[in-house]
């Protein structure tokens, strides 16, 4: 013979599971990874005491101001990412919440990852070198350019590489600097045509270069709304598609003159 329950009672007996349940949840980890700002780097200075940049068989110029690659921080793909981590990272303005795959190529061990990232940025950094001596007119037959940056994987460096290169060698094609003495930021992949392309992240990117000391951002055009999210205050995007549209509007910046786009 059953006995029935009072409905307090009932409903206690029915919130145990729930509740058993939710806290395996928030402690089971899931599929995502949380991002936070990282670290930034001035392409025309050192990284961890070696020059990020550095040209043989041709004359460089001095440069002032900085040009600040920008990374951002995510948990490894074998890192415990709780419902806990998730909430707070969709609640915070400087955290992102990805999928893993998103950021990580499913499947692949720490080490395959390691060796990817590091391959895009070896590619990266071919990419901007060739794209640099072509807008400066100059052989990478005659020119040896080197580049070195620690503990930095991808491709998203390729358009800051490539506008340190061209103010190492070219400047402004006057006499001056293309950062005009500023501290600017940026992000971008590039290609031997010098073509900027997407990377993500942006919007916590801004942060990381505003931190530092940026008051203006390159951003590829295609990802200024997501740019614009969490903009802090002082710093100024500028758009780009191209690197001839980056050095023009750098330029335009620097003398004040012509026309600087905006997001």
């Amino acid at each position: 013979m059953l006995s029935r329950l009072s409905r307090p009672k009932a409903v206690a007996v029915c919130a145990l599971p729930a509740a058993a349940l939710f806290a395996t949840a928030a402690a089971a980890p899931l599929p995502f990874s949380v991002a936070q700002p990282g670290l930034t780097a001035n392409v025309l200075g050192a990284n961890k005491g070696a020059p990020v940049i550095t040209i043989s068989g041709t004359p460089t110029r001095t440069t002032s101001g900085q040009l600040r690659m920008t990374t951002i921080q995510a948990t490894g793909p074998d890192a415990h990412v709780s419902l806990g981590d998730v909430i707070d990272g969709w609640v915070r303005t400087d955290r992102a919440v990805l999928p893993r795959d998103a950021v990580y190529p499913s499947g692949d061990t720490v080490k395959e990852i390691e060796q990817h990232n590091s391959e895009q940025m070896k590619q990266s950094q071919e990419a901007a070198t060739r794209a640099a001596l072509k807008y400066v007119g100059l052989s990478d037959k005659n020119v040896k350019v080197t580049l070195k940056l620690a503990d930095v994987g991808g491709p998203s460096a390729g358009l800051l590489f490539t506008l340190g290169i061209i103010d190492k060698l070219h400047g402004d094609g006057s006499g001056g600097d293309l950062t005009g003495g500023r501290t600017v930021a940026g992000t971008g992949t590039i290609d031997d045509a010098g073509n900027v392309g997407a990377v993500g992240g942006v919007a916590l990117k801004t942060q990381a270069a505003r931190r530092d000391g940026a008051t203006v951002f390159l951003v590829p055009k295609a990802e200024c709304l997501d740019a614009k999210a969490e903009l802090p205050k002082g710093l100024r995007l500028v758009p780009v598609t191209t690197l001839t549209g980056a050095v023009d509007a750098l330029v335009a910046l620097e003398k004040g003159k012509g026309s600087v786009p905006s997001c």
